[in-house]
This record gives C-alpha cells, sequence and structure tokens, in this order.
C-alpha cells in the first residue's frame, strides 16, 4: 500500500508538472505582448545567418525571421532581442523559455522534433554538410580524406553524419571537437586539423572570415540533408502557427512579386484575391492568427520578402556569394514552398 501510495504522489506530481509546462508553453504569445519584444536565440557569430555587424546590430536571415515575428507581432520588427548561443546551449535556452524562438542554423531532425519538447515551423535554409580545405592538401574529392584530422563543432547532427559518411566509404579518420563555429574555423587555419566540416552554408561563411579565404575550397561533396529552421516549445499552438506561418508569408510574398518596395501600394489597389487575401485585404487571415488585419504588410515592408532577405544576406551582393540553388522557389528551379492562403 505504502508503495501504491508513493507511486500514485509520483505520478500526480508529473501531472501537475506536465500541466503547468503546457500551461506556460500555450500563454508565450501573452508573454510576449507583456513583456513588449520576441526574444530569439541566434548563433554566437555565422556571418550570413546571425552576427553582430561593426555596430552590434545582430544582422543574419536567421536575425530577420526574428525581426518578421516581431513586424508580424507588434507591428515594429525592432521589438525584439538576441541571445548569442552556442549549438550545446541552444535547446537548453529554448526548452527552459529563456528564448521564445530559437532561429539559428538548426537541422531538423526526428530526434528533435519528437524527444525534445520542441517542434520545428518550416525550413528557412535547405543545407547539407560538406569539406572545407586548404588548397595545398591537395584533394579534390572528399573520398580523397583518408586519415584526415577533421574539426567538427560539437553537440551538432555534423558528427554523426560524418562517422556515417567516412565509415560507408572505408576511409579513417581523426575528429577534433570544439564548442563554437569560430574555434573550428581557426583550427583549420592554423594547421591543427586538415579538414574543416560542417553545413556547407556555414563553411562558406566561415571561409569569408579567414585571412586567406582564397587559400581554401568548399569540396564538391554534400553528404547529408540539413534542413534548418525555426524552433519553438511544443504545447503552444498559437505561437507555433505564428512563426510558422511568419516565415510561409515571406515564401509567398517573393512568389506573388510583393516587395518591400511594392507591397502597402499592393495592399490598397491589388485585384489578384490571392494577393488580397495575403496582405489583409480580404478575409480573415490574420483574425485566426491572433495578428493584427496588416501583418503580412509589415513584415515585408519592415523586413522583405524571402528573396530580399536571402539576397541581402547571402546572396551575390554579399561577400558569401551563396546561389539560390534549392532555396529557390519551387517555380523556379528550387524547392522552397509554402502552402496557400485560403
Amino acid at each position: 500500500m505504502k508503495m501504491l501510495k508513493t507511486t500514485l504522489a509520483v505520478l500526480t506530481a508529473a501531472a501537475a508538472l506536465g500541466a503547468v509546462s503546457t500551461a506556460q508553453a500555450g500563454a508565450t504569445l501573452d508573454a510576449v505582448k507583456k513583456k513588449g519584444f520576441v526574444q530569439c536565440g541566434v548563433s554566437d557569430g555565422l556571418p550570413g545567418f546571425s552576427v553582430p555587424d561593426a555596430k552590434g546590430k545582430i544582422i543574419g536571415i536567421d536575425a530577420d525571421v526574428c525581426r518578421a515575428v516581431a513586424a508580424a507581432v507588434f507591428g515594429d520588427a525592432t521589438k525584439v532581442k538576441f541571445s548569442q548561443l552556442n549549438a550545446k546551449e541552444r535547446f537548453t535556452a529554448l526548452q527552459s523559455g529563456e528564448v521564445d524562438v530559437l532561429s539559428r542554423n538548426t537541422t531538423w531532425t526526428s530526434s528533435r522534433d519528437a524527444g525534445m519538447g520542441l517542434v520545428f515551423t518550416g525550413v528557412t535554409y535547405y543545407d547539407g554538410v560538406g569539406f572545407l580545405v586548404n588548397k595545398k592538401l591537395g584533394v579534390s574529392s572528399a573520398k580523397e580524406l583518408d586519415g584526415a584530422t577533421i574539426c567538427i563543432q560539437a553537440g551538432t547532427t555534423t558528427e554523426l553524419n560524418v562517422s556515417d559518411y567516412f565509415r560507408a566509404n572505408g576511409l579513417k579518420y581523426t575528429p577534433i571537437t570544439f564548442d563554437t563555429s569560430d574555434e573550428s574555423a581557426k583550427s583549420l587555419e592554423s594547421g591543427r586539423c586538415d579538414v574543416l566540416t560542417s553545413d556547407k552554408s556555414q563553411l562558406f561563411a566561415q571561409r569569408s572570415k579567414l585571412a586567406a579565404s582564397s587559400d581554401y575550397v568548399v569540396l564538391p561533396e554534400t553528404i547529408s540533408k540539413e534542413p534548418l529552421g525555426p524552433v519553438v516549445r511544443k504545447g503552444d499552438e498559437d505561437w507555433f502557427s505564428i512563426v510558422k506561418w511568419t516565415l510561409f508569408a515571406m515564401l509567398n510574398a517573393e512568389e506573388a512579386g510583393i516587395t518591400s518596395k511594392n507591397v502597402e501600394a499592393e495592399a490598397k489597389s491589388t485585384k489578384n484575391p490571392d494577393v488580397a487575401r495575403l496582405l489583409g485585404a480580404d478575409g480573415e487571415y490574420g483574425k485566426d492568427l491572433k495578428l493584427p488585419k496588416d501583418w503580412v504588410v509589415q513584415i515585408v515592408k519592415q523586413v522583405g520578402n524571402y528573396g530580399e532577405v536571402f539576397e541581402k544576406n547571402l546572396g551575390q551582393g554579399t561577400d558569401l556569394k551563396i546561389d539560390r540553388g534549392m532555396n529557390a522557389l519551387w517555380n523556379n528551379g528550387g524547392i522552397q514552398y509554402a502552402p496557400p492562403v485560403r
């Protein structure tokens, strides 16, 4: 009987804790509105995605997704604060409520989506793991890396992907792990390792920071699927929907030809029913999400559509010069796709 009472007490406490957690998770939008800003978790410094500029402002495509969420909720893209997080601490920060959304070049996987109390809201950037080497190493393919010493950032999916790739191809390697991407890149530059491995977008970003960046090349192989996207806590459908449809709004705006320059005029005069729904001129799209009628207008006006944000942070006019590739829209050779507003 004593054991039964103890078991019941434990179950009751667990149920109460679960109820509290769910209640807290379900109140994210209210909590964000009450404090007056979105707390966004970003990387600890990755060019193109989230990195401080010369004035200390966090810039990059991941940071702009958070600004878009702030524009949707508040009508003001500046109402966001950033927490710079390394790979090891990012999930804990979200689970604990330290941040409201994690927008930090984070790969969507089954275990992360199902076993951590978190849920991914979409894909900001389709990526894959690759390898960065100094040209003097004299290799042109990852299959020539047998016996190499490889720098890897700890706490990432890259560790398992590289292990799987080398085992599948009968190759050996020596891993050296680091807590931050900058530490990994500096070790490649100093010659401590032969190869730096990470998502290809991160390799281009890190190469841009090396003193002799032209001495380094990204090998052609892409050895994994790395869909990178925003993450929120489970248990709050309202907040999940807002973050999810913020990204979808940016994609739909690009597809419809709606830009930061023409969005206000289109909202007033469009004859296209799809655009009218998207921009709040027709229907109750905003009300359904508990957002203002012009929330998409504010996103595009203040932050830009997806294509504008991509080009500003990653495209040919930046040091990274990354092609759209898979991240082009579905009707332009890529796989980026947003559900329709209906």
